[in-house]
């Protein structure tokens, strides 16, 4: 299990994370795709909501991202108790985590979106959402548990199908479920959280089906009974905490800046989905390629590889900017042409009045393609409050802009989008300084 990274094996890694890795993201541009062509207002809180609940979800997926880094190090270790042992820890901890964050969706959502959204049609709907996709944690929850651990012995290919299988399904229902299909009630944006939640679930059972009958892990006796080992547990909480609370800064920041960009309007905040949309698209790329960062960074880690930590980090950031670029500036230079198989629409004003903003989110995705490599290789060398301290200056950064540009100076939505680049620039400042200064034989992160 001990890797030796090429450009050939670190395709190989990603490719397949990179729909794994951004199922709830592809989940909720299906999502946006539909209900764009349903109504605005509902476009509008798909925006909204879709943020909050990839929170939810980010939550579990930092978790597992802790158990996937030292999944990675036992695998180079070749380990194969450790690798069981972690993985059944982080199945127990996800399992307690899906209840905790189900009860709050369920029964708190109300309340909390009333706190941030001024338009009561928007705020409805969003309500309506949550009402049936809270229930989809528990089966998310599960897809990332197993994730974890693939993605930490190295071997993702079924990832790649399971996750298509989940899209496919969940494209069906989303039709049926939104506009009444086949005799199925019309249920609106509700229609997109249950068909979500049926995909989730359909999803979760095919992967747990797989994991019985995978041959190649057979080894690992994934099945044998689990114990309670609170040691692994802490371990893992101790290095994923950082993550989960930089995916939380990360997304939360999105969740405040459509809270803001609501204020300048319906319009300029369906403008922003759609960008956003485009933006969920490009990041495709980069959400693999971190992945694959945090397997590799850790299983060399594992091996006292030290040297070669640094350039697979090189490798698979220069691959990370040229897939990403090669897929961005035909979209964002010809969106009528990309997007509208995507949105249809005989109006085409909304893709035209979001295509200045389009180049301003170029120069972004051309930022983070490279940079979120080197914080997720922060990660999996185990400097993960590092990594934190890192996103949460560059967050403050980037919210103390977005406000200023927008209710303070009252500016326009190209310069809301563009006040992005400084969380970038200010992670680049904090990435260079970490590497500068980083001996990776004093980094420790597990002992289970």
């Amino acid at each position: 299990m001990k890797l030796t990274p090429s450009v050939r094996q670190i395709i190989a890694i990603a490719l397949p994370i990179m729909i794994g890795s951004a199922a709830q993201n592809v989940l909720q541009l299906s999502d946006s795709i539909f209900l764009y062509h349903l109504s605005e207002t509902d476009f509008a809180a798909i925006g909204f909501v879709g943020v909050f609940y990839l929170t939810i979800n980010a939550i579990g997926y930092g978790f597992s991202k802790g158990g996937q880094i030292i999944i990675a190090n036992k695998a180079g270790q070749q380990d194969i108790e450790g690798i069981r042992r972690n993985f059944q820890a982080l199945g127990l901890f996800e399992a307690g985590l899906a209840v905790v964050m189900f009860l709050f969706m369920y029964f708190c959502s109300p309340w909390f979106f009333g706190l941030f959204l001024q338009n009561k049609e928007v705020l409805q709907a969003s309500i309506d959402f949550m009402e049936y996709r809270s229930f989809g944690v528990f089966f998310s929850y599960i897809g990332v548990t197993l994730i974890a651990l693939y993605t930490g012995i190295a071997k993702t290919k079924f990832i790649l199908v399971e996750t298509l299988l989940l899209l496919i399904v969940n494209g069906i229902l989303n039709y049926a479920l939104i506009f009444g299909k086949w005799g199925l009630p019309s249920m609106g944006i509700a229609g997109s959280a249950l068909a979500s939640t049926i995909a989730e679930a359909f999803g979760a059972v095919i992967f747990l089906l797989y994991l019985y009958f995978d041959k190649n892990v057979k080894e690992l006796r994934i099945f044998s009974r689990p114990k309670l080992e609170f040691k692994l547990i802490k371990d893992q909480f101790k290095l994923a905490a950082p993550i989960v609370a930089q995916n939380f800064v990360g997304l939360g920041s999105w969740f405040v800046f459509f809270a803001i960009i609501e204020d300048m309007g319906e319009r300029a905040l369906a403008i922003s989905n759609l960008v956003r949309i485009v933006y969920l698209i490009l990041s495709i790329p980069t959400w693999g390629f971190s992945s694959a960062t945090n397997t590799i960074v850790g299983n060399l880690m594992g091996q006292a590889n030290y040297s070669s930590i640094l350039p697979s980090m090189r490798k698979t950031a220069i691959t990370c900017f040229v897939m990403t670029m090669s897929v961005a500036l035909p979209i964002i230079l010809w969106p009528e042409t990309f997007l509208y198989p995507l949105l249809g629409s005989s109006d085409m004003t909304l893709i035209t009045d979001s295509k200045s903003t389009l180049y301003v989110l170029l120069i972004i995705v051309a930022f983070s393609s490279v940079i979120s490599i080197y914080v997720n290789g922060i990660a999996g060398v185990g400097a993960t409050l590092t990594g934190l301290l890192i996103q949460t200056l560059s967050a403050i950064s980037y919210l103390i802009a977005i406000y200023i540009v927008v209710d303070v100076w009252q500016s326009t939505l190209n310069y809301a989008w563009s006040t992005e680049i400084i969380y970038w620039i200010a992670q680049l400042v904090g990435v260079l300084w970490f590497f500068h200064k980083i001996s990776f034989a004093k980094m420790r992160y597990a002992d289970g």
